[in-house]
């Protein structure tokens, strides 16, 4: 067997995997929350075992010693594919076991935890995963901090470093944006007509626009849970889920359009490569601007919504006699709020600032588990001038650190960047303007298709962005798109 062959069938089995954990997040009785974190335990340790294996090794030399480098693509699988079995190979089974176990026990405290606000409950779950991201960070190795190692694996040939060099950059400015947009916006005191929104009304429309702009519902579908995800099962199996509020219809709508961005993004890689890397997801950064895009440039802009507002005032009756000037002042408002996914552009990515402040000092050492409720009002208050009310709006909103996912949440702001960069890249093309500018999202998702999609991870991120819009990521796209939208 080859070493693609192998690698295909271990897409197998962490698809398998996928499923089960997309089964858990949506229907999974709580009862049987054991059993599963012993069944994802088991396909985990598998699948480690195959990709580390010396089977895999030998195979993976084979290929390497016949590569002439004239194939491109394959090339360039190789060199993913060793970069991988080096990161894996220096995991022990034992590790990865133990870290699947925790993961599943972990969701489910969380949940839990998070529904009585109460931290305590949950930190020792937290401490265990926090341990065994340091464990892996030190088997990785890193330059400068444990962050290295960890952030690698999210958004590869990054450094902390180099990360926290662009947000320091940003954060003045960002706030700035923020105080002066929340400052216009309270002016403004534009609400929606009284709800209620009815959930199946909700559904429709969602659907509707979701497929509009392009997500194949024959290779995918919309679940419900309490923090909305994208995951796939599949090269044609891609699950979307949001979570519906009757109070307001927009949360829901831009849920759908945030993970139908991810969505497409995974509907579009080359589904002959599934298992390959030229078959998969490049990095977060990329796959959040795909998500970003769709939710804020395209779902927040007027000619969005001068196309889709009929629609809606069809679907929710109440928004009849509610011009689309207000609707549009209501959906660009701006506002301190505690939760990050209810955030809006002009605020969200200092609630970033915060996570990747408190990620870093947890895995230096600084910040003890004991303490992140303290120090993450301290942040929040220092960045928007008050605390949450109670854990459950604070440091228990986010389902990340019960996931395992340390170090992944820089790579939202990183998105963020990635997707102001290539919307404004795609629109130079006046073709693909003229479509945006009348709701026609067919041209843009074929540039996306053709430069960011069909590469999946054969080039490096920052390289990706760089042959997409002829520039390395820079916040200058971004950051004009917040001030013209919002000041």
């Amino acid at each position: 067997m080859s070493i693609f062959e192998k690698a295909r069938e271990l897409a197998l089995i962490q698809s398998s995997a996928a499923a089960l954990e997309w089964d858990q997040e949506t229907y999974l009785p709580s009862a049987a929350a054991g059993h599963r974190a012993a069944q994802l335990s088991w396909l985990s340790s598998r699948a480690h075992e195959m990709a580390t294996s010396d089977d895999w090794r030998r195979d993976l030399e084979a290929a390497e010693n016949a590569d002439s480098g004239s194939d491109t693509k394959l090339t360039a699988n190789l060199r993913e594919l060793r970069r991988e079995f080096g990161r894996s190979n220096k995991l022990p089974v034992e590790l990865v076991a133990r870290e699947s176990v925790a993961c599943s026990m972990s969701k489910h405290a969380w949940s839990a935890a998070r529904e009585k606000s109460d931290f305590a409950s949950f930190a020792p779950h937290l401490e265990t995963l926090l341990e065994i991201a340091r464990e892996k960070a030190e088997l990785w190795g890193y330059q400068n901090e444990p962050y290295d190692a960890l952030l690698d694996g999210y958004e590869r040939r990054t450094s902390t470093a180099a990360v926290v060099k662009l947000f320091e950059v940003m954060k003045l400015e960002l706030r700035e944006i923020a105080a002066k947009a929340v400052e216009i916006s309270a002016s403004r005191r534009t609400s929606l007509p009284a709800g209620p929104y009815p959930i199946e009304a909700q559904k429709r429309f969602n659907a509707q626009v979701a497929a509009a702009i392009g997500f194949d519902f024959e290779a995918g579908r919309i679940d419900t849970t309490a923090h909305p995800f994208c995951t796939t099962l599949g090269p044609r199996d891609v699950r979307l889920t949001t979570r519906y509020m009757e109070a307001d219809f927009t949360s829901s709508l831009f849920g759908v359009l945030h993970e139908a961005g991810h969505g497409l993004y995974e509907q579009g890689l080359p589904a002959e490569d599934f298992g390959l890397p030229s078959g998969s997801a490049v990095s977060l950064g990329i796959h959040e601007s795909q998500s970003r895009l769709w939710e804020n440039h395209v779902g927040r802009s007027r000619e969005f919504w001068v196309h889709w507002y009929p629609a809606a005032q069809e679907c929710f009756p109440q928004m009849g006699s509610f011009s689309l000037d207000h609707f549009l002042a209501y959906l660009w408002r701006a506002e301190f709020s505690p939760i990050r996914v209810e955030a809006d552009e002009a605020t969200y990515d200092m609630h970033i600032l915060l996570r990747f402040d408190l990620e870093r000092r947890m895995l230096n050492g600084s910040l003890t588990v004991k303490d992140v409720p303290t120090a993450w009002n301290d942040g929040f208050r220092e960045l928007f001038g008050f605390a949450p009310t109670d854990d459950r709006h604070g440091c228990l909103q986010d389902i990340h650190w019960a996931m395992g996912g340390l170090g992944y949440f820089s790579t939202y702001t990183l998105g963020n960047i990635n997707s102001a960069q290539l919307f404004a890249a795609a629109r130079k093309d006046v073709t693909i303007a003229a479509a945006i500018d009348s709701a026609n999202y067919q041209p843009l998702l074929g540039w996306l298709r053709k430069n960011v999609h069909s590469h999946g991870g054969t080039i490096d991120p920052s390289d990706l962005i760089k042959q997409a819009t002829e520039s390395l990521p820079s916040p200058e796209a971004y950051l004009a798109h917040l001030k013209s939208r919002y000041l």
